[in-house]
């Protein structure tokens, strides 16, 4: 679809209603955790190349974290329905990617980097033939079980040779760009204004989350005429 500045904005279907709170002001009170996110390159390296992979999917991510009780009353919304406070993490707090991958990192610590990788809520579990594969898989949902951790059966993968992973194709071939992010590209209309092109460039170079030396010369050879046309 497009927004107001006639922009191409990527959607993603949802079959399902997400509340959304403004935490703006929550957040600007909130001291900052900086927990960093894995590098993508390097675990996108350590996965691929393997035989068989598990693609695992948190259920509703954030709101398996129970936020402590004395805590609580700083998420309050008021709706028409009523005024109501969460138990669990929503999404929104600035801190919640943070705290969430840290629980993820902490309840796989030991498994990490030796048959699996966790993203947030995405979990690749992997080994060089079938049987291994299917003992790491069964490492990781004991580990789940045994704290609790739901997953979203409707989004997960089992026992598959290639898979998607950040928004790139992993199998033993090596790391390939998802066919389907091509298409978005190939699709786009050819650009017929300076702000069209702008939004050319800027969905094409948000589409690859690893770095693409090539891309920079063309968008180079752009930019100074998008300059002089502004």
């Amino acid at each position: 679809m497009k927004n107001q500045q006639d922009e191409l904005v990527p959607m993603r279907i949802q079959n399902s209603w997400r509340v959304c709170i403004d935490y703006r002001r929550l957040n600007q009170a909130t001291r900052k955790d900086h927990f960093p996110l894995p590098f993508i390159d390097q675990m996108l390296e350590k996965i691929v190349g393997k035989s068989h992979y598990y693609f695992l999917d948190g259920f509703s991510r954030y709101m398996q974290i129970h936020i402590a009780p004395e805590d609580q009353h700083k998420t309050t919304f008021t709706c028409p329905f009523g005024i109501f406070a969460y138990t669990c993490m929503p999404f929104g707090l600035c801190n919640a990617p943070s705290m969430f991958q840290r629980c993820m990192m902490s309840i796989f610590s030991d498994l990490l980097q030796d048959c699996m990788e966790v993203f947030m809520d995405d979990f690749t579990v992997y080994a060089e033939s079938f049987d291994a594969c299917l003992n790491n898989l069964s490492k990781v949902l004991k580990r789940c079980i045994d704290t609790n951790l739901v997953l979203n059966f409707e989004k997960c993968h089992f026992m598959v040779t290639e898979g998607i992973v950040l928004g790139h194709l992993v199998s033993n071939r090596g790391i390939e760009v998802d066919k389907a992010k091509i298409d978005v590209i190939t699709s786009l209309p050819n650009p017929t204004s300076v702000r069209e092109v702008r939004s050319f460039l800027g969905h094409a170079a948000s589409q690859p989350s690893r770095p693409q030396p090539e891309w920079s010369r063309p968008s180079r050879i752009m930019e100074p005429k998008l300059e002089r046309n502004s």
